[in-house]
């Protein structure tokens, strides 16, 4: 059976039909209206109305950034969207009385679709940690994804990994999304411009860029191996790594599989992750040690995510 997926984020929309095997059919794109709860809705509504006319569908999935309640039927909060214990799930439901209605983390589904199809589709145990502005999560244990008592389970982000460090969105302090992030990142490389030496490289790209150096420009000096831009790099790594050791002791999984936009770095992000992991990992020589891989699905991830889970919600295995 076929099912719906779709992604709110906090620009834009992305909905899809998507195939049991993860193969999307048809696809629809629109920007959010971020400040109004009840347009989100609506244009949720229309986009599910505009993909099942296109292809028969029995169950929609919806991936909202934020915390979802254990019962995937309520957004408690959502940073980006002015959703604050909103009963999505219920209002979509009695618009579209005639689908499974389904809401998802869009960590979650982002994992899900990895572990599903993408670079976790060998394991029975996954660990998905997602590097962009900040640091999201997923995790699947024993092939069920884990949600928690409270629906909330996944939050990578908030492992504190620096006692009383840097202040986090999240009100606490020393979240490995404060050191492990793609935000992270370029506070690191300014801090090596600044140092001069091997930053000059970055120091030229922040001038040309009116003073602020952006994604774009570290990632285009990572790709060229300049020495500034890798040192930042190998140090948002060790972060990774020692954040991911803790949580190797508590999950243990097969797979840690790494995606968002500092993931394009492939290898040059995995072998400092690799390298803190070890050095940081419980009885190291004695514990197997799982392999680490870069998400394969990448802007599709969360839309064959939320279809998947939907689609299984809805009782087609």
């Amino acid at each position: 059976m076929h099912a719906i997926g779709i992604d709110i984020g906090g620009t834009k929309i992305a909905g899809a039909v998507v195939t049991e095997l993860g193969e999307i059919l048809a696809e629809d794109r629109r920007p959010t209206p971020a400040g109004d709860p009840d347009a989100i809705v609506d244009a949720v509504v229309d986009m599910i109305r505009g993909l099942e006319a296109r292809h028969p569908v029995r169950a929609a999935g919806v991936a909202a950034p934020g915390f979802i309640d254990a019962a995937q039927s309520t957004v408690y909060y959502t940073p980006n969207i002015a959703w604050r214990n909103e009963p999505v799930q219920r209002r979509l439901a009695a618009l579209l009385p005639h689908l499974d209605i389904t809401i998802d983390n869009d960590a979650n589904a982002a994992g899900w679709a990895e572990f599903r199809f993408g670079a976790g589709r060998m394991s029975s145990d996954m660990t998905m940690l997602t590097i962009g502005t900040g640091v999201g999560g997923a995790v699947v244990v024993g092939d069920r994804l884990l949600r928690g008592g409270f629906g909330s389970a996944g939050e990578i982000g908030h492992l504190r990994v620096v006692p009383n460090g840097l202040p986090c969105g999240c009100g606490a302090r020393g979240c490995i999304e404060q050191y492990g992030s793609g935000r992270a990142l370029l506070r690191m490389a300014g801090e090596i411009a600044d140092a001069g030496g091997i930053g000059q490289a970055l120091a030229a790209a922040r001038e040309e860029r009116g003073g602020r150096l952006d994604g774009d420009a570290v990632g285009g000096l990572i790709v060229q191996e300049d020495p500034g831009a890798l040192a930042a790099l190998r140090e948002l790594g060790g972060w990774l790594g020692q954040a991911c050791a803790s949580l190797s002791a508590v999950l243990d999984p097969q797979i840690f599989v790494f995606g968002g936009g500092v993931a394009a770095a492939g290898e040059r992000l995995l072998h400092p992750v690799r390298e803190s992991y070890l050095a940081h990992l419980p009885a190291r020589g004695y514990h197997p040690e799982p392999v680490f891989l870069v998400a394969e699905l990448v802007n599709d991830a969360g839309v064959v995510g939320a279809a998947d889970l939907a689609r299984i919600h809805s009782g087609d295995r």
